[in-house]
């Protein structure tokens, strides 16, 4: 029987060593630590929010959060699709809130309206911001519950994790993927998000109407036919929003 040959020591494979081993575990937990996570939360919302208070006097109705913008480093407004009434219906019970400055009613969208709400800051917008991470739009809330969309590296979401737990401890961690983010409706082109908000500035949307589409065709140098599709198209995305927005909560 022919014995098989055995390599010379200085060719066979070297097990790494120990600090070898110390630095690739190192660098799988670096690496772990910059994966990107979309991770999607279930959060019983803070009292103190006029969107915790409103939701869970009227759990049947329902919310979208579209947008977020700053008025002053403690003051954001936010457009919010608001289920069962016609435009201007909720304006004085938003009001009453403290968080809330001002309110304005825009449109009649499907079963609901939009809404411009102005309200002191939450505390989750500092986190965001000290973060350096942007908030996921649209934010769908009913019954005083929130449906939250964190994207965020991996350290970062834990301490997102953790702020949301100090709200609320029986947080419900629905999903944790690394896949690409998944497009929200409402999907808005750039051109149509600038006539969106260009006709909200000009008064468009307001209740009463503050200009008539012929006038806001001339101010956005559109024919009326082409601006009127436009709208028609870009209330058909909010509405397609609104009512894939109740999947979850049913």
């Amino acid at each position: 029987m022919t014995r098989r040959k055995l390599p010379p020591v200085s060719s066979r494979p070297r097990r790494p060593g120990t600090a070898e081993l110390a630095s690739l575990r190192a660098a799988d937990e670096t690496r772990a630590a910059e994966r990107l996570l979309i991770a999607t939360l279930n959060i019983h919302m803070p009292k103190g929010l006029w969107t915790t208070g409103f939701s869970t006097a009227h759990p049947k109705e329902r919310l979208e959060a579209l947008n977020r913008n700053d008025v002053d480093p403690n003051v954001s407004v936010s457009d919010y699709w608001i289920s069962g009434a016609p435009p201007g219906v909720w304006s004085r019970e938003i009001q009453e809130y403290a968080d809330v400055l001002k309110v304005d009613a825009l449109a009649e969208v499907g079963d609901g309206s939009l809404y411009r709400v102005t309200y002191r800051n939450p505390p989750v917008v500092y986190l965001y911001r000290e973060l350096g991470v942007p908030l996921q739009f649209p934010l769908h809330i009913q019954a005083g519950q929130i449906r939250w969309e964190v994207v965020a590296r991996n350290a970062t979401f834990e301490r997102i994790l953790e702020y949301v737990r100090s709200v609320d401890p029986k947080v419900q961690v629905v999903s944790i993927r690394r896949r690409p983010l998944r497009t929200h409706l409402p999907i808005l082109s750039d051109s149509q998000r600038e006539l969106l908000h260009r006709a909200m500035a000009e008064g468009y949307f307001a209740v009463p109407r503050g200009i008539t589409l012929t006038e806001l065709a001339k101010r956005v140098n559109r024919s009326k036919s082409s601006v009127s599709e436009a709208v028609a198209l870009i209330e058909k995305k909010l509405l397609e929003s609104a009512i894939q927005s109740t999947a979850w909560m049913r």
